[in-house]
């Protein structure tokens, strides 16, 4: 079974309608997609969304799971600026309906104070947290957005937390290094367009078992995504753990 980290079935107010993720389904079951996590339209309020704005975004991802409770896995959204109670009013009213995560965007940066309550409501609520990640060398706005040097530290500070840090291309090698010394840091294989090489490194230096399939769709469709994968070279054993065992495992699906 094909699992994908990291989509987006609703983005820039774009795909909310039955029909729509109706066809998003029968698409990435055509690729033998058979799960996928929701991660909510992350950005339609801005970087900085207040407490109305965070529960407009999570609700179209619960929605989701009303409709597909076979296919999505919803992880809610959270601003950790707006601080711990509004965070923690919103995680409870969703962690009953099976959220299994925390997708965090570019509030923040990843070494923010504010960070500390919500990291503490992921280890008692055992959530998995996937924090957006992309190299500063890049996108020279390290002040909100996390450099892979952040998430890693991250990780670091709170060892009993499973952490995702997104976008493989977006992190590069030094993004794979940061993560190689840390136990509960994976990397996910969304981002840019693919770079030759940057999978066969990743296996190289932290190995398949801790890289995880993820499109990012709808900004890269299903083939091209999975091709960083399939076409990489990396043997089906390999290829079997990144497109789905392991974010079984990381998620403790049952």
């Amino acid at each position: 079974m094909t699992l994908d980290v990291h989509t987006h079935p609703v983005l820039f107010r774009e795909g909310s309608r039955r029909e729509d993720v109706r066809r998003l389904v029968d698409r990435a079951r055509s690729f033998g997609i058979q799960r996928m996590v929701a991660l909510g339209d992350v950005l339609r309020f801005g970087r900085l969304p207040n407490a109305r704005q965070i529960s407009t975004i999570n609700e179209e991802t619960a929605q989701l799971l009303r409709w597909h409770p076979d296919v999505f896995i919803g992880f809610c959204h959270l601003n950790p600026m707006l601080g711990e109670r509004a965070m923690v009013r919103e995680l409870e009213r969703l962690l009953p309906l099976g959220f299994r995560g925390l997708k965090l965007e570019i509030s923040n940066n990843a070494r923010a104070a504010c960070m500390r309550p919500l990291m503490r409501l992921a280890e008692r609520h055992d959530l998995v947290v996937l924090q957006h990640s992309w190299s500063m060398t890049r996108i020279r706005e390290r002040a909100f957005h996390s450099d892979p040097a952040d998430t890693a530290e991250l990780a670091k500070r709170f060892p009993n937390v499973r952490v995702i840090m997104a976008h493989l291309t977006g992190c590069g090698v030094r993004g794979i290094l940061e993560v190689k010394a840390i136990d509960n840091l994976v990397v996910d294989t969304s981002g840019a367009a693919p770079e030759e090489g940057v999978m066969q490194a990743a296996v190289e230096h932290i190995g398949a078992e801790r890289i995880l399939y993820g499109s990012d769709w709808p900004i890269r469709d299903f083939p091209v995504a999975l091709a960083r994968i399939t076409a990489s070279g990396l043997g089906l054993a390999d290829q079997r753990r990144i497109l789905g065992e392991n974010a079984r495992r990381w998620l403790r699906l049952p």
